[in-house]
């Protein structure tokens, strides 16, 4: 297709970090994607919590659907914008790839445990996935990914860490923007877990349906479904109002975002970089959509078997550091002398990143089953 003079084009891409002859019959982006669906990190988001810890229900998203949805979204925003839809769908579907297991329990807990060797945060984590941890390629490390896949997988930055990152920390720095792509996949990841948590939140019956009547973005659409389809049961009434919920976001979305850029009457890329950011809801749709986080955030993720959920999944990957932080050959062989090599070129906090590293890849279940193994003494294996 034709893409606006604003979208990123895979034959103008900042290239590789190592050089590869051009694929063919696919674009770069595509080859990005590809690569991203083939890649062990993005199989094991099946079994990473998104809210729920997986083995609490075979239907609550997962951190691999929620990155299917986010994807779904950014490609029809997308395509009703002439953005390239790989691009967005490459860095939909690889911006969790670095979440540690528990959900943002287990990455509260992980940066707790790193803070004195450089924290940890999953989007920065996600870029070492793709450029460093992913071990499939005999040319190269990572899944050397395009410039433009990596800058919008990593959506925040320190000025410190920034600097460390050479022409990807740039924009940190000169406080510019990354692509339009980029951009989208941020607010498609906003939109996919904000109505899938209610969707999951009433699923579950921690969340009610009048509970949700306060929030306008809700209230309109149960509304209009109750007077559609007054005979709906409670399963049809969620559904059909939390697809409203998104079709209106989506299409203010994308309305309110083709205003912005036809105001803006953007030459290029580089024009992109340098305006303020561009994607984004009506002031309306925006307020509507925070007052659903702050809802979420009240009345969804301090519930009690929530909290609870995330004191222990806190306690796991607290414990689960310390050991292994501790003695590094209680891990795998491979993540042992790893750490062992960052060691004597970096210290504790080498051995420290490892071990950040060998957490951050595991899934719920592995984490709880290396738990009991550690620390269970009738474990012995």
């Amino acid at each position: 297709m034709a893409w606006a003079a604003y979208a990123c084009d895979p034959a103008r891409s900042r290239g590789r970090r190592f050089a590869e002859p051009p694929p063919t019959g696919r674009s770069e982006y595509q080859r990005d994607r590809d690569r991203i669906v083939h890649s062990a990190a993005f199989r094991r988001l099946e079994y990473k919590t998104q809210v729920f810890v997986n083995h609490e229900g075979d239907l609550f998203r997962t951190r691999l659907t929620h990155s299917l949805e986010v994807a779904q979204i950014a490609r029809t925003v997308a395509r009703a914008l002439a953005l390239n839809e790989d691009l967005a769908e490459a860095i939909s579907l690889a911006h969790d790839l670095g979440h540690t297991p528990f959900g943002h329990a287990g990455q509260d807990a992980l940066n707790a445990c790193m803070r004195d060797h450089g924290g940890f945060e999953h989007n920065f984590q996600s870029l070492r996935v793709v450029d460093e941890l992913e071990d499939k390629y005999a040319a190269f490390p990572g899944l050397n990914l395009t410039f433009e896949t990596r800058e919008g997988i990593l959506k925040h930055c320190s000025e410190a860490r920034a600097r460390t990152l050479g022409a990807l920390g740039e924009r940190f720095l000169e406080r510019r923007q990354p692509s339009l792509e980029a951009q989208l996949a941020n607010v498609a990841d906003e939109i996919a877990y904000n109505n899938h948590d209610v969707d999951d939140g009433l699923r579950s019956r921690l969340l009610r349906l009048e509970q949700l009547d306060a929030m306008p973005l809700f209230a309109r659409h149960c509304h209009d479904v109750l007077v559609a389809y007054p005979q709906a049961t409670v399963k049809q009434q969620r559904h059909e109002t939390v697809r409203r919920m998104i079709n209106e976001l989506v299409l203010d979305l994308t309305e309110n975002t083709r205003r912005r850029l036809a105001a803006a009457a953007l030459a290029d890329v580089e024009a992109v970089r340098a305006a303020p950011p561009l994607v984004g809801f009506s002031e309306r749709l925006a307020e509507d959509n925070r007052a659903l986080k702050r809802f979420l955030r009240e009345h969804l993720y301090q519930q009690h078997p929530v909290y609870r959920m995330t004191v222990k999944a806190k306690r796991v990957v607290r414990e689960l550091f310390g050991a292994l932080l501790e003695d590094p050959r209680l891990m795998p062989p491979e993540f042992f002398e790893r750490a062992r090599g960052k060691e004597q070129r970096y210290g504790v906090a080498g051995r420290a990143r490892v071990v950040a590293d060998y957490i951050a890849g595991m899934t719920d279940r592995y984490a709880l089953d290396e738990y009991e193994r550690l620390f269970n003494p009738r474990r012995l294996r």
